[in-house]
């Protein structure tokens, strides 16, 4: 593919420089939102029902388990108090109490129910695969990505910028950050941004078939709430509906090797008519389909 063609010292800056398909996609004002901050912890911004799902299920059981803490806390606080040796020099003598053996085992289970029956129908909407609106097939291999897809006939490798099958050394050198700056990125997003992107139409419906071609990867985007490993021989599905245009990041998330922080994922979300523009582009780059020309009216 076209990321083997490996350039000269002096042509190194420029051996991550994106596609002409993939540099026409640069839209003003395409935000970066899925990404990654030095020193915030936290879940990145949720732009779909299923990422929305997750930080909300988060949230509740935050809470449930802040309240079990501050209260069982507070009682052995109290009891050390009130039923200390000096307070108490006589220990009592009982062995069980029913109405608190009752109230310890009633209250478990409805708190266990009260999550299951937030949980399960979340659990099962990212398992339900809905009808597809674009399929993308996602290859894991060592350490990049191959994207296919799969309605269109086309697809593309995905390498981080600055990776050794791009010149690169995996590691952040000025040459790295003139790709990086080439490509429409800048230095913050070293380890984060690939030479090729997935892009994908914004309110659409996504469905992901997800394979490895030598160990075990994980396709993972925070901000889309999906997280599907990458198992050779095996195709499994995940899907999302990105709601928000940006750009997202995401990364393997399987340990598959001594390079297996340098595999990123890119998405951009754009609108559909930057979309249709890009895959029109895509297609005769890619797969070497000829596009109808288009004849402006006077």
């Amino acid at each position: 593919m076209k990321h083997l063609l490996k350039l000269s010292g002096l042509m190194a800056a420029f051996a991550a420089a994106p596609a002409w398909a993939q540099e026409n996609l640069r839209i003003d004002g395409l935000e970066i939102i899925g990404e990654p901050i030095d020193g915030l912890t936290g879940f990145q911004p949720a732009v779909t029902r299923v990422a929305q799902d997750i930080h909300d299920l988060d949230y509740l059981i935050l809470v449930i388990i802040t309240l079990i803490t501050v209260f069982v806390t507070g009682l052995i606080l109290w009891v050390a108090f009130r039923y200390n040796k000096k307070r108490n020099p006589t220990a009592a003598s009982f062995t069980h109490h029913t109405p608190v053996e009752i109230a310890w085992t009633i209250v478990p289970i409805l708190i266990l129910v009260l999550i299951g029956a937030y949980s399960l129908p979340i659990l099962f909407r990212q398992q339900e695969i809905p009808q597809a609106d674009l399929t993308i097939k996602a290859t894991g291999n060592q350490w990049y990505w191959s994207y296919e897809y799969v309605d269109d006939g086309f697809g593309f490798d995905s390498y981080m910028i600055g990776a050794p099958a791009l010149g690169g050394e995996n590691r952040k050198t000025p040459e790295v950050i003139a790709q990086l700056e080439a490509a429409g990125y800048s230095e913050q997003q070293f380890l984060l941004a690939t030479d090729t992107a997935v892009v994908i139409p914004v309110g659409k419906t996504i469905v992901v078939q997800i394979t490895g071609s030598d160990v075990i990867h994980a396709w993972t985007v925070p901000a889309f709430g999906v997280k599907q490993d990458a198992v050779p021989g095996r195709l499994a599905e995940t899907w999302f509906k990105a709601e928000k245009e940006g750009i997202y990041f995401g990364q393997c998330s399987e340990l598959c090797g001594n390079a297996h922080a340098y595999m990123p994922i890119t998405v951009k979300v754009v609108s559909e008519a930057a979309y249709a523009e890009w895959l029109s582009k895509a297609k005769a780059e890619y797969a070497g389909i000829p596009q109808p020309l288009t004849v402006a009216s006077k």
